[in-house]
Parts: C-alpha cells; structure tokens; sequence
C-alpha cells in the first residue's frame, strides 16, 4: 500500500506543473494570441483598401492572401469564410465611421451646435470618399436584394447611425433650437439624402461645385426646420 501511495505521489508531482511553466504558458499564449489579433488587423485593413475600390462583393480569400503575401489557408485560418470576412470590414469600417463624425461631434454642446459638428464632419468624411468611395454606398448596391448576414450587418451600422442624427435633431428641438413642429425624421432623411446626392455628383458624374452645393442645401435645411441663431 505504502509503495503505492509513493508512486501515486510521484505519479502527481509529474503531472502538475510548476508555477513558473504555468505563466511561461500563460505568456506564450498570451504573445500568440496578440501576434494572431496583429495578423487579422492588417487583413481586415488591406481589406478595408480593396473594398473601396471594387466593392465588398469583390473580396476574396486569395486577392488578400497576394496582397498581404500570406498562404490562402493562413487568411481563411482568421476569419473561416468570405462572408466574415465581409462583415470584419463592415465592422471595422463603422467603428472608424463613428471614430470621425460621432465621437467627435460630442465635443459640441448639445443641440444645433452638436448637428452642426455631425454633418461638418460627415461633410469631412465625404471630401475623402468621393475619391476613395463609400463601402456603405457601394455596399447597398451590391446587397440591396440580398438578404443575409452581409445585408444585415451593412443595414444595422447605417440605421444606428441614422438613429443617431435623428436623436442629435430631437435634442436639437428639446434644447429650442429648432422648431418643436419641425419633423425630425424628415430632417435627418433630408441630412442624409444631401450626402447621397454629393457622392453621386461628385464621385460619379464629377461635377464641380457639389461639396459647396451639399453644405448650402444644409444650411436651407436649417432655415426650414425653423434653426434658432445662437
């Protein structure tokens, strides 16, 4: 019995680990773990570039893998389909979306000067589109009537953002600003509908002018909805 409980001991001195093996595991895993957060960042973005350019549909496994100069298997082994891959860029896209209009607009105290700063910076986003293109704008094209997860992820990120305007403009009355009878929801589609228009003139038909006609059909937008001078 004695010999047995010995060997067993020992049996489970074996088996268990140092703490020291334990946070060398822990830190290489650790380390492995960033490297591979490391490699799908610089796909998501060599990606975000492509798509600009052709379109999300025109994302492939084997045009990253070229363009980032790894295996086929080492791009699919981050996302397992090219339909994630399509939504790591939709997501990614977004979060910069929100990075450069919305976050900074918070900045502006609440109200007029808040949907001010949003289209301001929506305008500053645009000027840089109409060269490099809109994957929102694209994208609807491309997914307008196909349903799936695609659709559904490039539809959510525009509705929260328009969600978003809307709020801004209902602030915007609440703070008397605008007009209480002013209608929000028409007022941000209208918003909205201004940034369309410039990317189709600009970016498509190039005619010049378009940014400055975009910022004076906003300020008549203002004039409409009854906009206070603060």
């Amino acid at each position: 019995m004695a010999t047995s409980l010995s060997t067993a001991s020992r049996t489970r001195k074996t088996a268990v680990p140092s703490h020291g093996a334990g946070l060398r595991e822990t830190s290489q895993s650790g380390r492995a773990m960033q490297k591979g957060q490391q490699t799908k960042a610089i796909i998501i973005e060599a990606a975000l570039g492509l798509a600009t350019q052709i379109g999300l549909e025109g994302l492939s496994i084997g045009a990253l893998a070229e363009i980032t100069q790894m295996s086929k298997s080492g791009v699919f082994a981050h996302f397992g389909s090219r339909e994630e891959l399509q939504i790591s860029v939709i997501r990614e896209y977004f979060t910069r979306f929100e990075q450069e209009i919305f976050y900074p607009s918070l900045q502006a105290p609440r109200g007029l000067p808040r949907v001010e700063a949003l289209f301001a910076n929506w305008m500053k986003r645009v000027s840089v589109e109409i060269h490099s293109g809109c994957i929102f704008i694209s994208g609807a094209v491309e997914f307008d009537d196909r349903p799936g997860p695609v659709r559904d992820a490039l539809a959510s990120s525009m509705q929260t953002w328009l969600q978003a305007l809307y709020r801004a403009v209902v602030q915007a009355q609440e703070c008397g600003h605008l007009s209480a009878e002013a209608d929000a929801h028409q007022m941000a589609f209208e918003m909205h509908g201004l940034i369309l228009a410039l990317h189709y003139e600009a970016r498509f038909l190039k005619n010049p002018g378009s940014i400055e006609r975009a910022n004076r059909g906003f300020s008549n937008i203002l004039a409409r909805f009854g906009a206070r001078t603060l």
